[in-house]
């Protein structure tokens, strides 16, 4: 079963950055920097300079972008319908639009699709982390950031040199000694332990306020089932061979990126809100994805 073989083990590390968290009262944020500056750019480097530039790549641009801007258009005529305020809106697109698939994802396909589903699975956060940065920061803000800033947002974050770097050392053929790519491997290799203990560190300190039951509700509902559903079409269009199906329909079905909260904290973009969804949409996400995995095989 899914919940044995995948769910379970990905959650107990989870599991043990929330304990360390409750018991130590560590620093999140060194944690996160040195997983964010120095492990994830090596492991987007060795993906990356692995990866070959064909017809799945292309379906993988195509299809975080869609799904991304689906999401945001189907939440903005919800809210709308609702007469949600800016903010709220805000806050809902925060929490559906721009899943885990860091913390949570990737550490997911690696369980249950091996090293291929894997490297689809830190392209697809790669490309996801890009839209993450500037739309999601663009609607944390309400609208008030500008697009220079957006962009400028994308050039801090270090996981997207690392691909840059990686891509073109395969493009242009360049040296790299073995004894240096083995270095670069064993960075990557904690990247993803330090982002799965990172996210149980991160669930530890939020603390939901004002539950807002409806809103909650209709995000989850989203994020959850519908945003899958949506992935499966946008694969089913682009002829995606089964495993990067696959890839597609579960990353599409993570809950909110914890990193939406931090961005709704910043921009006093109903930060309650948003850490409440995140926090029940990670816990409800553990039957989900379950059954999702089961039913996918």
């Amino acid at each position: 079963m899914a919940i044995l073989t995948v769910i379970i083990p990905v959650c107990l590390i989870f599991l043990l950055g929330y304990i360390g968290q409750k018991a130590l009262r560590m620093d999140i944020k060194s944690v996160s920097t040195a997983g964010l500056y120095l492990t994830v750019p090596a492991l987007m480097f060795r993906t990356f300079y692995q990866t070959e530039l064909n017809h799945a790549f292309l379906q993988m641009v195509i299809y975080v972008f869609l799904l991304s801007f689906i999401i945001i258009w189907l939440m903005k005529g919800l809210a709308f319908l609702k007469k949600y305020s800016p903010s709220v809106t805000s806050a809902l697109i925060l929490s559906t639009a721009f899943m885990n698939n860091g913390n949570f994802g990737a550490p997911v396909m690696l369980f249950a699709y091996g090293e291929k589903g894997f490297e689809y699975a830190v392209i697809i956060l790669t490309l996801h982390t890009t839209i993450i940065s500037t739309f999601g920061v663009y609607y944390a803000a309400k609208g008030n950031t500008d697009i220079r800033g957006a962009l400028l947002s994308v050039v801090r974050i270090p996981m997207i040199w690392g691909s840059i770097a990686g891509l073109l050392w395969q493009y242009l053929n360049l040296p790299l000694p073995d004894n240096v790519y083995n270095a670069i491997s064993l960075v990557a290799d904690a990247a993803i332990p330090i982002v799965m203990i990172t996210l149980g560190m991160q669930l530890a300190d939020l603390k939901p306020h004002n539950l807002q039951w409806g809103k909650i509700s209709l995000a989850l509902l989203v994020r959850l089932l519908i945003s899958p559903l949506i992935a499966w079409g946008i694969a089913f269009c682009l002829g995606a061979e089964p495993l990067l199906t696959k890839v597609m329909i579960v990353s599409a079905a993570m809950p909110a990126a914890a990193i939406t909260t931090m961005y709704a904290l910043q921009y006093d973009s109903e930060p309650d809100l948003v850490s409440s969804i995140t926090l029940f949409g990670t816990l409800l996400s553990i039957i989900t994805l379950s059954i999702l995995l089961t039913i996918l095989g």
